[in-house]
């Protein structure tokens, strides 16, 4: 009897039976993230779901798409795959909520060299985590092996998400007065910004690598660099129910400088106390040893805070005390004050020069 012949793709480094595989592996940690929208399992050629009766009165999509960049080489390095789903869904739907939006639904790519079976089953569960922390589900993806295109055991993933929200309740901004109060929940860590620098500083200027033990940290660098990003969607949205959030920033690549003047209306302008909330000893760290200048830490990283919600005076404490109930950790860290015209960048960081 002749043996069958041999796939000839196989052999160009694409296995689509390990591919098919795969879908059947993920099968079941995919269904743990459906919401009653989903109308279809995994596996079909597009995820559908279903919007129906939201309570919305003119409900608009929001949608947002990411990745988590060189994050992606810490990973690789740890040999941990696992969190770096988390990243991924936190970068869009973080993206999503400071509009006011609720997450849908969720879809990813995933490309490889070669399909590791365990590493893209780790990176799934990863993004199903992530998606039920922000209640939303994922209803679909596409894993792609690219040989010749990636090195051998490199990956890369983005990210997909669809949000909803009530056309007259979308925050845009436009309601940021001077005299608000600036919010800042804190962040993980790092979150997914950053890390091109990060990674030339400890690896390449320090010698260090992931296993070497941080006092600063408390746990070894890599520990410390594959902290999720924090999903701030649910404490977000229940405090919404309760009170009124005139502006929200996701704090992300471009940190202060960049992502604070983007929600402000003309004629306003923020001052950021850095001396309000605690900064992670892993910003000190990074700017010690790598000798970055205060400004360019602050349009770098997030400094240990992950989003912003610009609120009244008048509730600013009814608020603080609505995130700490949904498992936050809000400071008060500057507030909104008038813009000179002349004024260009429309933020401050009290004690750095720009």
């Amino acid at each position: 009897m002749t043996e069958p012949p041999s796939s000839r793709y196989a052999e160009a480094g694409v296995d689509i039976d390990k591919g098919n595989e795969f879908v059947q592996r993920i099968k079941s940690i995919v269904a743990t993230t459906q919401t009653r929208g989903v109308l279809t399992d995994i596996g079909g050629f597009s995820g559908l779901f279903a919007i129906g009766n939201m309570g919305i009165e003119d409900p608009v999509l929001t949608a947002s798409t990411d990745g988590v960049g060189t994050k992606l080489t810490v990973a690789k390095l740890c040999d941990r795959h696992d969190t770096i789903g988390i990243d991924l869904v936190a970068m869009c739907v973080n993206d999503i909520v400071v509009c006011g939006a609720r997450p849908l639904f969720f879809l990813d790519y995933f490309s490889i060299s070669k399909l590791d079976l365990e590493v893209a089953t780790d990176v799934v569960t990863g993004i199903a985590r992530g998606c039920k922390i922000a209640g939303c589900a994922l209803i679909g993806g596409e894993t792609a092996e690219m040989p010749g295109l990636y090195q051998h055991g490199d990956y890369d993933i983005a990210g997909f998400a669809v949000g909803i929200a009530d056309r007259n309740k979308i925050i845009d901004g436009s309601d940021i007065r001077v005299g608000d109060k600036i919010i800042g929940l804190a962040s993980s860590g790092l979150h997914s910004n950053g890390y091109s620098l990060v990674r030339k500083i400890c690896f390449e200027e320090m010698g260090l690598s992931v296993d070497d033990q941080i006092d600063e940290f408390g746990s070894s660098l890599g520990e410390e660099l594959l902290r999720p990003t924090r999903i701030y969607v649910e404490p977000v949205l229940k405090t919404l129910r309760s009170y009124a959030i005139n502006g929200l920033v996701h704090n992300t690549g471009g940190g202060f400088i960049d992502n604070v003047p983007r929600i402000l209306p003309a004629g306003c302008r923020a001052m950021i106390d850095p001396g309000s909330w605690p900064i992670p000893p892993v910003f000190d760290f990074l700017q010690q040893n790598g000798g970055i200048a205060g400004s360019e830490m602050y349009r770098t990283f997030n400094m240990g805070i992950g989003m912003m919600a610009l609120v009244n005076d008048e509730i600013v404490e009814d608020v603080m005390q609505q995130f700490r109930a949904f498992g936050e950790s809000p400071y008060v860290i500057g507030e909104v004050q008038a813009a000179d015209e002349n004024d260009s960048r429309r933020i401050t960081i009290k004690g750095i020069a720009e």
